[in-house]
C-alpha cells in the first residue's frame, strides 16, 4: 500500500478504531483510541527506553522493598489483573512516574525526602492511580487524536509504523513531565489514598507525602534564585500549599472513611532502609565537590568555571553559567583512535585543531568566537569537552573560563580517588540540645545544608527536633 493511500485512509481508520471503553475506576465510558493491548505494548516500548537511560538502584534491597509495597497496593487497585512492575531508578532528581500498562518508577532522589513507608506508599499509590484510571490513554486520545489514529493504523499499515510510534511516545513524554492536569492528578491522589486505606496504611499519608514534595519544590525555588536558574517542579500540580488546597482535603477525608484501626505508618522500617542511601550524585556518575568534578571510576578530575552550576546526566556532565550565559559539556568517553586532532575532526566535524598537552595528557583544541571544543586522551579513552558562550560579550575575557576549565582536566591523585565518592544518609538520635543549625554546620552539603536537612526530616521550614527523634544527616 502506498504512503499517500495509507494517509488518505487515516480518517476512516480513526472513526473505525476509536471506541468507547469502560473506565476501570469510574465504570463510565471513555472515548479512547488505544486498546488495553496497545496500552501494554506502548508501556513496554517506553520502559525499554527508560532502562537504556537510567540504571537501577538496588542498595540495601531497595528494589525488593519498593516492589513489595507496590504489589500490595496494585492488588487492592481497580486493575489488579495487569502485570505491574515497580522500579527504583538511579537518579538524584526528585521524580516518580508511571507508564501505560503498569510500569511505575521511583527515583532514588525522592527517597531521602520521605519519612515513612506510608508516605512512600502514597507516592506509589498515586502513580498506580494514573495507571488504573488510564490517564495516559485519555491524554493521548484527547491531545493527539489524529496522531493516535496513525499509531493504531500502524498495526495494519507497516509503512507508517516508525512515524506513529514516535508521535505516541512524544505525546506520552509530555504528559509524564508536565503532569496530567489538575483533575487527573487529584483523581490519582484520591485513588492513591483509597489504595492506602485498603492495604492498612493511613490514607492521610497521601497528603503528607504531597506536603513533603511541595516543601521540596518551595526550597528548590529558593536555591534556584541563588543559582540564577529555573526551579524544578514535581508535576507542578499545587499552586498553593497542599495543606491549603480544599479539594485535596476533601479527597483525603473521603478516603479516610475507609480507614482501618491501627493504620500502619512504617516510619521505623523506612528509616532503617534509608541508612546508607546515596544522596545527590552517585559515585559511578562522578561527583562535584567545591566546584571540581571527580570521577573515581574513570580516574579523572576537572574544575568547573567559578560560579557555574553542575547538572550530572548519564551521558554527560553539564555546567551552566549564571543566567544561562554559557554552557560546558564533558561527554562520556569513547575509544581513543588516531591523534586528538584527528579524533576531534571526526567527532565534531572540526578542522585546524591545535595540538597541545593538558596536564601530561595529549589533547587538541579548536577555539572560535563563541565556542571551544577539545579532545583529551587519557589512557585508551577519548574525552570531548564542548563549551559555548553565545551570550558573552568579549571573546578575550569571557571565553577564557571555558578554556581554563578544559585545561584543568587531569588524572585523579590517589587521595582524590578515595574522596571522590557519593554522599550517603546516616541516622542519628537527637539529644535535648540538638539543633538543625548545628547539624548543618557539620554537613558537607554547603550553604543550603540546613534547608536540605530540615526537608529530609519533615522539619521544613523552621522546625526543630525533639529529644530521642531519629534524624537523617548526610556524610
Amino acid at each position: 500500500m502506498s504512503r499517500p493511500l495509507a494517509l488518505a485512509l487515516l480518517p476512516a481508520l480513526h472513526l473505525a478504531l476509536a471506541s468507547c471503553a469502560t473506565n476501570p475506576v469510574t465504570g463510565g465510558q471513555d472515548f479512547v483510541l488505544v486498546s488495553e493491548a496497545q496500552e501494554m505494548r506502548m508501556g513496554r516500548q517506553v520502559d525499554a527506553q527508560v532502562k537504556q537511560r537510567y540504571a537501577l538502584y538496588d542498595a540495601h534491597g531497595m528494589q525488593a522493598y519498593v516492589e513489595g509495597i507496590g504489589q500490595r497496593l496494585a492488588k487492592a487497585s481497580h486493575r489488579p489483573g495487569i502485570s505491574y512492575r515497580f522500579v527504583v531508578f538511579d537518579s538524584a532528581d526528585v521524580n516518580a512516574f508511571a507508564l501505560p500498562g503498569g510500569y511505575v518508577y521511583i527515583s532514588r532522589g525522592i527517597l531521602p525526602y520521605l519519612n515513612s513507608e506510608a508516605e512512600l506508599a502514597g507516592v506509589i499509590g498515586h502513580e498506580i492511580g494514573h495507571v488504573t484510571a488510564r490517564h495516559s490513554v485519555q491524554r493521548l486520545s484527547a491531545a493527539q487524536g489524529a496522531q493516535i489514529a496513525v499509531a493504531v493504523a500502524q498495526i495494519f499499515i507497516p509503512a507508517i509504523r516508525t512515524q506513529a510510534g514516535g508521535l505516541a511516545v512524544d505525546t506520552l513524554g509530555t504528559a509524564l513531565l508536565s503532569g496530567y492536569g489538575r483533575d487527573q492528578e487529584l483523581q490519582a491522589d484520591q485513588l492513591g489514598a483509597t489504595y492506602l486505606a485498603r492495604t492498612g496504611y493511613d490514607p492521610g499519608a497521601m497528603r503528607s507525602a504531597l506536603v513533603v514534595l511541595k516543601n521540596q519544590e518551595l526550597f528548590d525555588a529558593e536555591v534556584a534564585r541563588q543559582e540564577n536558574r529555573e526551579p524544578r517542579r514535581y508535576h507542578g500540580l499545587f499552586a498553593s500549599h497542599p495543606e491549603n488546597d480544599q479539594r485535596l482535603q476533601e479527597i483525603v477525608q473521603h478516603a479516610a472513611l475507609l480507614r482501618t484501626e491501627n493504620a500502619a505508618d512504617g516510619r521505623d522500617a523506612f528509616l532503617k532502609r534509608s541508612e546508607g542511601l546515596v544522596f545527590g550524585d552517585n559515585t559511578h556518575e562522578g561527583v562535584v565537590r567545591d566546584g571540581v568534578f571527580y570521577h573515581r571510576d574513570l580516574g579523572i578530575a576537572m574544575r568547573l568555571p567559578p560560579g557555574w552550576r553542575a547538572v550530572n546526566r548519564p551521558d554527560r556532565l553539564i555546567a551552566i553559567a549564571p543566567q544561562g550565559a554559557g554552557r560546558l559539556e564533558l561527554r562520556n568517553p569513547a575509544k581513543a583512535t588516531g591523534t586528538p586532532a584527528e579524533f576531534l575532526e571526526r567527532a565534531e566535524s572540526t578542522s585546524d585543531a591545535t595540538p597541545l598537552e593538558i596536564n601530561g595528557l595529549s589533547a587538541a583544541m579548536v577555539r572560535t568566537a563563541d565556542r571551544v571544543v577539545a579532545a583529551i586522551f587519557q589512557a585508551d579513552r577519548a574525552y570531548v569537552v564542548v563549551g559555548t558562550a553565545t551570550r558573552f560579550a568579549s571573546v578575550d575575557t569571557d571565553v577564557n573560563p571555558l578554556v581554563e576549565s578544559i585545561k584543568s582536566f587531569r588524572a585523579l591523585t590517589d587521595a582524590e580517588r578515595d574522596a571522590a565518592k557519593a554522599l550517603t544518609i546516616k541516622l542519628v538520635v537527637a539529644e535535648p540540645n540538638t539543633r538543625m543549625a548545628d547539624l548543618a554546620a557539620r554537613s558537607p552539603l554547603g550553604r543550603n545544608a540546613e534547608g536540605y536537612l530540615r526537608l529530609m526530616n519533615g522539619l521544613y521550614p523552621k522546625g526543630e527536633p525533639v529529644a530521642g527523634q531519629t534524624l537523617k544527616i548526610v556524610q
